[in-house]
């Protein structure tokens, strides 16, 4: 029978820890290029005349927050869902790797070309770039567009894969290893660039070529993944059509009514609307607040993912065994307050405190991430779950591009940090309130949150 060949497969850790691992590293590289730029913004506002590119403050905000333009006006995260629930994971995977490169490219030429006093402006609304800001700002979007789309894709890919077995493990290792991306970039970016004459264009060339690899791999998965569906397809039974049944418009209906879902989304959008943006700005932050150098100012904020790469997969492995999935984002939610009411109230400003409260954050960082995403499963069934994922990302989206732009307009007029820091508090006393209803929609509703995954 297709379904005994099928969970025998996914039964096979060999089998099913191979496909995790190529798949989490294309979205390993393609974190990388999401926030190789974020400890550049120092360069990037640099005069011209100095070697950089003369952004102002306004122009890095409008660049951070481009990342989520096209998802969010355009809703193309909200159909990529809909492309992965009805094509299919290879098509889509594909797709959205294949934009994430494309992006990167536009993105390079940005920054790396000279296109002297030219400005990108829209009249009728008051609005200009620099020009490299422009081209890369759109760059930016379009890898955005890829990289959410590839992230739901690979969302899914675990839950086939890992459903009954570690799959908060299994997700876990994944968020890890983009976090590893992320520090990789936050570290080593600016350093980078130094070394070469303060070329920022420098760290994105590597961006792409790591990137270009990821490509790569997740072509490889597909191949394994289609010899997969090949040997299955010799038997066929009903339950299977049944799980695959196409998707339909109707079905998003089911999406729609889930209070948990919605509790789940709504925690999602304020918990990484206080993590994200802040890693853009954070850079300045520990310069301008805690006398950090320059040269070592994009390391504290690389200690936040840094710190997921070991205590994801811990946590996930927590909630494998035990469950209490709810309670976990409620207690990553109370520590992301807590640090950044340290940051805005501004007490012990030397740098090892700076360290301290980095890697509390990064706990929390860990903690809500490892239970949310393995949560969705339990309230949404397969044949939506890519559509669910994306419209829990295109949400996001909207803080991951609004934010930015927003915290970008605030620092100008607020060189202390000090709205800013009370912007993200009230993100995390928002995020504590949700996870509270959270908690009290699963004992009401039994999605399960408080359970293991592992089932014995």
């Amino acid at each position: 029978m297709i379904e005994q060949i099928q969970r025998k497969l996914s039964d096979s850790p060999k089998a099913r820890w191979t496909a995790l691992i190529i798949v989490a590293f294309t979205m390993m590289m393609g974190y990388f290029l999401t926030d190789v730029m974020s400890p550049l913004e120092v360069l990037l506002e640099t005069p011209k005349a100095e070697g950089g590119l003369g952004w102002t403050s306004g122009d890095y905000g409008f660049f951070a927050g481009s990342y989520g333009l096209i998802n969010v006006f355009l809703l193309m995260l909200f159909f990529g869902g809909i492309i992965l629930d009805k094509m299919g994971i290879r098509f889509t995977g594909i797709m959205a790797s294949g934009l994430m490169v494309v992006g990167v490219i536009i993105k390079y030429i940005g920054v790396s070309v000279d296109f002297g006093d030219s400005v990108f402006s829209l009249d009728f609304v008051d609005f200009s770039l620099p020009m490299s800001a422009a081209v890369a700002s759109l760059g930016y979007a379009i890898f955005g567009v890829g990289c959410e789309i590839c992230g739901i894709t690979v969302s899914k890919i675990i839950t086939k894969w890992f459903t009954g077995h570690e799959l908060a493990l299994a997700m876990g290792i994944q968020v890890a290893l983009a976090r590893l991306g992320t520090a990789g970039a936050m570290m080593g970016s600016l350093p980078l660039a130094k070394a070469l004459d303060g070329k920022v264009s420098a760290p994105v060339m590597l961006g792409l070529i790591l990137l270009v690899i990821g490509f790569i791999a997740f072509i490889v998965y597909t191949i394994m993944d289609k010899k997969l569906d090949a040997s299955a397809q010799t038997m066929q039974t009903n339950e299977t059509n049944t799980e695959d049944e196409g998707f339909h418009f109707s079905d998003l209906k089911l999406i729609f009514s889930n209070p948990g879902f919605w509790c789940i989304t709504a925690l999602c959008l304020l918990f990484y609307s206080g993590v994200f943006p802040f890693l853009k700005f954070a850079t300045k932050l520990m310069v301008a607040n805690y006398d950090v150098a320059d040269k070592f100012a994009g390391i504290l904020p690389g200690l936040i993912p840094f710190g997921t790469i070991i205590l994801t997969p811990l946590f996930g492995t927590l909630y494998d065994r035990i469950g209490k999935g709810a309670t976990l984002m409620l207690i990553g939610s109370v520590m992301l307050t807590g640090v950044h009411f340290i940051f805005m109230i501004h007490v012990m400003p030397v740098g090892w405190f700076a360290v301290i409260i980095m890697l509390i954050l990064g706990i929390a960082f860990s903690l809500v991430p490892s239970a949310m995403w393995p949560s969705v499963p339990k309230i949404i069934p397969m044949k939506l779950l890519g559509s669910a994922y994306a419209i829990i990302f295109y949400i996001q989206n909207i803080g991951l591009s609004l934010v930015p732009m927003a915290i970008g307009a605030i620092n100008k007029n607020d060189p202390t940090y000090f709205s800013m820091e009370a912007f993200f508090t009230g993100c995390g006393v928002a995020a504590i309130i949700v996870a509270l209803i959270l908690i009290a929609v699963d004992k009401k509703k039994q999605y399960g949150l408080q359970q293991a995954n592992i089932k014995k």
